[in-house]
């Protein structure tokens, strides 16, 4: 396909200078091509939009734009079709798709590069590429939010214990539970839609580094990718990846948050929880216990999350003793960034799949909030509202649940003439507060547990939901 010869060093396209080939092991060693060949696409349009604002300034003609933009045309399609030929000696995306440009329309594919450097091509080509990262990103939060209030509406009157250093505290209900996962994907939509904001900025026009003396429209090229706007200073353009290591930090919390609710799902799926079970297609067995059915995807989840923490830390490393403007370091940014991308992308739509097909053991789940206590809190309330102070109120019911301990019962179960014993202003109407659903549904207060809370937060989440979509 070629008839460029890559091992004479003033073949390269940078070559003018050397006398000599660069060293085999350090073209290799130096190379990017094997991972930053994704960005093809952003590349292309890249060029594209550079080819079509040269033009409009008068650097080039509409002929010459025309064709350098057919030809970009022709190579993306041969990448996308296979029949592309990904060389190491031209090192990276931009060389490889630069070189075969000119081998497809001749000298007019050399002036592509003028008014600008790889410094500021590549930083176009990241925030080009991790913008619709982004997007693709939030859609499946988006994706996953849907499905948990699914299954918040399902089980909001499902009641469950609810845990403080992981011992029996209040009860709650199941769909309460959900919404608490919905609103941490709610923050990191907000953080994710954030950020974007300054990832959408063109570098494009910094060149390598102070700029140039062509007359570049800037902001025109800006309008035809789809940016904001153009970032303000050269030096910093280039050199900067802020947006990156922002990027990275957005999806360290969002695997946080996805790896706590894995724990939860390890913990509920476990026979002594059996609050739930997960779908078959989404566990393993043992090849030696027929038994089990072991969580693996929510293990994995947990796990990769390690792994986006150090996506994070080797950024910010990277950066940290970097003078202006560019330097070969930032190589190393594209792989962290783009394992973190996949790492999040593949762990948000597992959960998007597999969560909202969970099953719920409502009554394995009431058992358990029967069996702590749960709603020793409710007779102090009620104490307090027959006009106790809440500090003794809390000495009266903590007697009681030391007798229900003693017994093997719980509080519901002892009698009026036994909770007398403590306070003489506890009557028989205690028993609604003292069962586990009549304990959720006193919380009825905005943010509460109560199920009627549940399905008023729904409702404002779905209309939450469907203006995101609209916009």
């Amino acid at each position: 396909m070629s008839q460029h010869d890559d091992s004479n060093p003033a073949a390269k396209l940078w070559g003018g200078r050397f006398s000599e080939a660069t060293d085999a092991f350090v073209e290799e060693f130096t190379a990017s091509v094997g991972f930053d060949r994704r960005l093809y696409g952003q590349d292309i349009a890249g060029s594209m939009a550079h080819a079509e604002m040269l033009a409009s300034v008068g650097v080039l003609t509409k002929q010459e734009a025309a064709a350098i933009i057919g030809g970009l045309g022709a190579i993306r399609e041969e990448i996308e079709s296979g029949a592309f030929t990904w060389s190491v000696a031209r090192e990276d995306v931009h060389m490889n798709i630069e070189a075969r440009l000119i081998e497809l329309i001749g000298e007019t594919g050399k002036k592509l590069h003028t008014g600008r450097s790889r410094n500021d091509q590549v930083a176009t080509d990241i925030r080009l590429w991790l913008r619709d990262a982004i997007d693709a990103l939030l859609g499946q939060i988006r994706r996953y939010q849907h499905g948990l209030l699914d299954l918040a509406e399902r089980e909001h009157a499902t009641v469950m214990p609810g845990f403080t250093h992981l011992q029996t505290a209040q009860p709650v209900t199941f769909g309460h539970h959900m919404m608490a996962w919905y609103e941490m994907l709610e923050r990191d939509a907000e953080r994710l839609a954030d950020c974007r904001r300054r990832v959408n900025r063109l570098p494009l026009g910094a060149a390598a580094l102070a700029g140039t003396g062509y007359p570049l429209d800037r902001e025109l090229t800006a309008r035809l990718l789809g940016f904001d706007g153009v970032c303000r200073n050269s030096l910093d353009a280039v050199s900067d990846r802020d947006f990156a290591i922002e990027f990275t930090a957005c999806a360290a919390l969002i695997m946080m948050h996805l790896s706590r609710q894995a724990e939860e799902l390890i913990l509920w799926t476990s026979a002594q929880f059996a609050f739930i079970d997960l779908p078959d297609r989404y566990c393993t067995g043992s090849s030696i216990m027929p038994q089990k059915k072991n969580p693996d995807v929510p293990e994995l989840v947990r796990g990769k999350t390690g792994r986006v923490y150090g996506h994070l830390m080797a950024l910010l490393t990277l950066m940290k003793g970097q003078p202006l403007a560019y330097n070969k370091d930032n190589q190393e940014d594209k792989e962290p960034l783009f394992d973190t991308v996949d790492t999040l992308a593949g762990s948000l739509r597992a959960f998007a799949d597999m969560v909202p097909n969970l099953q719920t053991n409502p009554a394995n789940m009431l058992a358990s909030t029967r069996s702590g206590f749960a709603t020793a809190t409710d007779l102090a309330d009620y104490l307090v509202g027959r006009g106790l102070a809440f500090r003794d109120a809390h000495e009266v019911v903590g007697r009681a649940v030391r007798l229900a301990g003693e017994r093997g019962c719980d509080l519901a179960d002892l009698t009026l003439e036994e909770l007398r014993a403590f306070d003489s202003r506890i009557d028989a109407d205690v028993y609604a507060l003292l069962t586990p659903e009549g304990s959720a549904a006193a919380r009825d207060l905005l943010g509460g547990t109560a199920p009627v809370q549940v399905l008023a937060r729904i409702a404002e989440a779905r209309e939450h939901l469907a203006g995101t979509h609209s916009r």
